[in-house]
C-alpha cells in the first residue's frame, strides 16, 4: 500500500533515522561499481537505471557500506571539539554513494522483484542489519552527538538545527546506545536476525501472490466488465494460458473480481487465494516468522526498559502512547461495526430479494454491496468507471497541483531521463510563477509480474539547502491494471481516491522547504494526512467538470450522477473502516501482548472475536501477509496512524468547506503549504497543525465525515 521504498529495506531505515540520510551528495570515494557512482546529466543527476544490473547490486552494497562507515569512523575519532558543523552536519554528508545503491536496490525489491534478487536479499539483509548496529552502536560517535545535543539544550540552535540535532539524539537512543556492552551485542545479534525474518516474510507473500492464479474459461466470465475480461485475457495470454482468463493474486484484480463476477464459487476461490497469502501451511508459509519477529522486538525493547514495543515505537509519533492510539481506534470501531451490521442486513435482503439462497459471507459482501449501491443510489460503479480515465485523472491531479503549489509539469520525451520499464513515464516539475524547477516527477502506474502490490510513494533524492538547493526526484507506484493495445485505462471511484492519495505523497515531496536531509524523515501518524487530504480534491467541480470526462462522449460528468456519488459517500463506511480497524487494533494488539505464547493464527481468532469483528469481514490485513508490520518496522505498532491521520484530514477538510472559495481559497492553501507541507519534518507536527488550524484536531470531524454521527 502506501510505504516508501526506504521501509522496505529493513536494517537502513533505521540508519537512516539514526544517522540522517544524505541525499546522495557527493562522496569523496570513487567506485568502479555503476551502482555507487555520481548520478550524471540533466537535473543535478539522475539515477542510470537503464544501466542497472543486477550482478553490481550485491557488492555495491557490501563496498557503500564500506564507505560510509569509514566515513563515520573518521567523525567519530575527530580530535576537534564536537559542535554542529563537525559532527551533525557532517554525518548528513555522509553515504553518499550508499544512498545511490540502495535507490537502485528499492527499485528491484518493489518494481522488479526476481529470484535471484530475493535470493541476493536474502544474503544481504543480516549485513545491512549489522552495518547499521555498527553505527548506532559506535561509542565515540554517541558521545560525540549527546556532546552536541547537551550543549544545545543549554544554548539552543536555529531552529531546524534544533530540530535535527534532537532527532538525531533520539534516534540513537531509542537504537540502544546507551546500553552497556553486552545489551549492545545481544541488541545487534537482534537486529540481524530480525532483517532476515523481514526478508523471508516479504518474499514469501510475494511467492504467493505469483503461484496462486486462478484460470477461467469464457463460460465463467458472467457479471465482468469488459475492461477487466480484456486485461485477464493478456495476464493469461502472458502466463501461457492462451484463450483463458486469469485473476492473479493481487488486490487490483481480486477487488473488482469480488466485486462483479456473479461465480460464487470462483469468488470464493479469489478471496480464499488472496487472505491466504502467507498462510498456506508450506515452505511459504509465515505463521513462525510473525512468532519469532515478536519475541525478538519485545526482547529488543526491554534491553532499554520498555515495558512492550509499542511502548517504545510510539514515544516520539503524535500519539505518543499506546492507550492514546487505542482510545482513538477504540471509539470509532465501537460505530463502524454498528454500520457494519446495518449493510449486511441491507445486502442480505437485497440477495433475499433476488432469489439468491445464500447467507452473506465475506466473498459476497463486495458483491452484494454493489448491489445495494445501485438500488440505493441507483449507482452503477461500472457507469462511474467510464468517467474515470487514468490519464484524464493524471491532469486533474497536476490541474489541483496548479492551484495549490503553484506547480507545472511538463512530460519529458521517452529516452530524455533513464527509467527502468517502459511503461515509466517522467515528468518534469516548475513554479508557475518564475520558471524554477522544482523537480522530476516519474510515474509507474502498471500492475506486473515482480513488482509488489498496492500503491505507494517515493524520493530517489529529498529536497536540501544546507550544500546548495537539491531539486527534488519524487515517483509515483501504483498496481493498475493495463489496458490491452488500443484501449483506455478506466478505473474504479475508490482506485481514483488511492492515485490522488499517492500523488498527495509526492506533493509533500516536492513543496518541501528544508535545509537537512533529517527533516525529510517522517513522522508516521502524520505523513498520511497530507495524502489523504489531497483526495478531497477530486470530487471538486473543477476537477469533475474539466478532467471526468466520459470515455466515448467527452462529455464530463453529469451533476445527476456527481449527486448519486455524493449522496453515496459515506456508502459501505462501516466496510472500509471496520477492515481496516481491525488490522490496525490487530497490529496494536500484537504490539502490547506477551509474546511469549502467541500462535498468529489462534491470536488473530481470538483477538476479533473479542473485538467482535463481524463474521462477513476480515481484516484488510491478515497477520500473515501483513508486511506493513512484519516485513520491516516502518509501520510496526503504527498502523493506526492512518485512522490518526484521518483525523487530522477530515478536521482540515471542514476548514476548506467553511470557505465562500471551498477547496480552492488561495488563503487556506497558502496557509496549508507553508505550516503542513513545506516543513516536513523540521518541525513538530502537533505544532505546525495548530499553526494551520488554531488549535488541535477534533476526532469529531471524522465521525461526521464518515456517517457515524447525526
Amino acid at each position: 500500500m502506501r510505504k516508501s521504498i526506504l521501509s522496505l529495506i529493513g536494517g537502513v531505515a533505521l540508519a537512516c533515522l539514526t544517522i540522517g540520510c544524505s541525499d546522495q551528495q557527493e562522496n569523496q570515494h570513487s567506485s568502479n561499481n555503476m551502482l555507487l557512482q555520481e548520478w550524471k546529466g540533466p537535473y543535478g543527476g539522475v539515477p542510470a537505471f537503464d544501466k542497472m544490473q543486477l550482478s553490481d547490486l550485491k557488492s555495491a552494497i557490501e563496498e557503500g557500506m564500506e564507505m560510509k562507515l569509514a566515513e563515520i569512523d573518521a567523525i567519530a575519532n575527530s580530535t576537534e571539539e564536537p559542535t554542529f558543523e563537525n559532527t551533525i552536519i557532517e554525518m548528513e554528508k555522509s553515504g553518499a554513494a550508499l544512498d545511490r545503491a540502495f535507490t537502485y536496490y528499492g527499485i528491484w525489491r518493489s518494481n522488479k522483484s526476481t529470484p535471484e534478487l530475493r535470493k541476493i536479499s536474502k544474503e544481504l539483509a543480516p549485513k545491512i542489519s549489522a552495518f547499521s548496529s555498527k553505527i548506532s552502536q559506535n561509542e565515540q560517535l554517541f558521545k560525540r552527538v549527546k556532546a552536541v545535543y547537551e550543549a544545545s539544550q543549554k544554548k539552543p540552535l536555529e531552529a531546524e538545527a534544533q530540530r535535527v540535532v534532537e532527532l538525531t539524539y533520539k534516534g540513537f537512543v531509542m537504537s540502544g546506545a546507551d546500553l552497556d556492552p553486552a545489551k549492545k551485542k545481544r541488541y545487534a545479534a537482534i537486529q540481524s536476525e530480525l532483517s532476515t525474518l523481514y526478508t523471508d516474510f516479504s518474499n514469501n507473500v510475494l511467492a504467493d501472490e505469483e503461484n496462486y492464479v486462478v484460470y477461467l474459461n469464457k463460460d465463467q466470465l458472467s457479471g465482468l466488465p469488459d475492461s477487466f475480461i480484456k486485461s485477464s485475457a493478456k495476464q493469461a495470454e502472458d502466463r501461457g494460458h492462451k484463450g483463458e482468463y486469469a485473476v492473479p493474486n493481487t488486490r487490483s484484480f481480486m477487488e473488482p473480481f469480488l466485486t462483479y463476477s456473479d461465480e460464487r464459487a470462483i469468488r470464493k476461490e479469489v478471496w480464499t487465494n488472496y487472505i491466504k497469502r502467507g498462510d498456506n501451511r508450506d515452505e511459504h508459509d509465515n505463521n513462525a516468522i510473525i512468532a519469532k519477529i515478536l519475541k525478538l522486538r519485545d526482547e529488543r525493547v526491554k534491553l532499554m526498559g520498555y515495558s512492550n514495543y509499542a511502548a517504545w515505537r510510539l514515544q516520539d509519533r503524535m500519539a505518543k502512547t499506546p492507550d492514546n492510539a487505542m482510545d482513538l481506534m477504540e471509539k470509532v470501531w465501537e460505530a463502524s461495526v454498528e454500520t457494519v451490521h446495518r449493510e449486511v442486513a441491507d445486502m442480505q435482503a437485497v440477495a433475499n430479494k433476488r432469489g439468491d439462497k445464500i447467507t452473506i459471507e465475506p466473498w459476497d459482501y463486495r458483491y452484494y454491496a454493489e448491489k445495494v449501491r445501485k438500488a440505493k443510489y441507483d449507482l452503477d460503479s461500472d457507469e462511474v468507471k467510464q468517467y474515470l480515465q487514468l490519464e484524464k485523472l493524471r491532469e486533474g491531479m497536476f490541474f489541483v497541483a496548479g492551484e495549490l503549489f503553484n506547480f507545472n509539469f511538463k512530460e519529458l520525451p521517452k529516452g530524455e531521463i533513464p527509467v527502468f520499464d517502459e511503461d515509466v513515464r517522467v515528468w518534469e516539475v516548475n513554479d508557475k510563477s518564475s520558471g524554477k524547477v522544482i523537480g522530476l516527477w516519474y510515474l509507474d502506474p502498471y500492475a506486473r509480474k515482480g513488482k509488489r502490490s498496492g500503491a505507494w510513494a517515493t524520493t530517489y533524492r529529498s529536497f536540501t539547502s544546507y550544500q546548495g538547493e537539491k531539486i527534488v526526484l519524487a515517483s509515483n507506484n501504483s498496481n493498475f491494471i493495463k489496458p490491452a493495445p488500443g484501449d483506455v485505462a478506466l478505473v474504479s471511484w475508490s482506485d481514483a481516491e488511492t492515485f490522488f492519495h499517492e500523488f498527495g505523497h509526492a506533493l509533500h515531496f516536492l513543496s518541501a522547504d528544508v535545509k537537512y536531509p533529517t527533516s525529510n524523515s517522517g513522522v508516521r501518524d502524520y505523513t498520511e494526512f497530507q495524502s489523504q487530504l489531497l483526495e478531497r480534491w477530486l470530487p471538486t467541480d473543477k476537477v469533475i467538470n474539466g478532467f471526468l470526462t466520459n470515455v466515448k462522449t467527452g462529455k464530463p460528468m453529469p451533476q445527476s450522477l456527481l449527486k448519486k456519488i455524493e449522496a453515496a459517500s459515506t456508502f459501505n463506511q462501516g466496510f472500509s473502516t471496520t477492515e481496516y480497524l481491525a488490522s490496525a487494533l490487530m497490529d496494536m494488539k500484537y504490539h502490547t501482548t506477551d509474546p511469549k505464547n502467541i500462535d498468529p493464527v489462534t491470536f488473530e481468532k481470538e483477538t476479533l472475536e473479542a473485538l467482535g469483528l463481524p463474521k462477513e469481514i476480515v481484516m484488510r490485513h491478515r497477520s500473515t501477509q501483513f508486511g506493513h508490520i512484519f516485513s520491516g518496522e516502518g509501520y510496526a505498532a503504527a498502523y493506526y496512524g492512518y485512522i490518526w491521520a484521518d483525523v487530522l484530514t477530515a478536521d482540515a477538510a471542514e476548514v476548506f468547506e467553511a470557505s465562500p472559495n471551498g477547496y480552492y481559497d488561495k488563503e487556506i492553501a497558502d496557509r496549508l503549504v507553508k505550516y503542513l507541507f513545506a516543513p516536513r519534518n523540521a518541525m513538530d507536527p502537533s505544532k505546525a497543525y495548530r499553526l494551520f488550524r488554531g488549535r488541535d484536531a477534533d476526532y469529531k470531524a471524522l465521525m461526521r465525515d464518515r456517517g457515524f454521527m447525526n
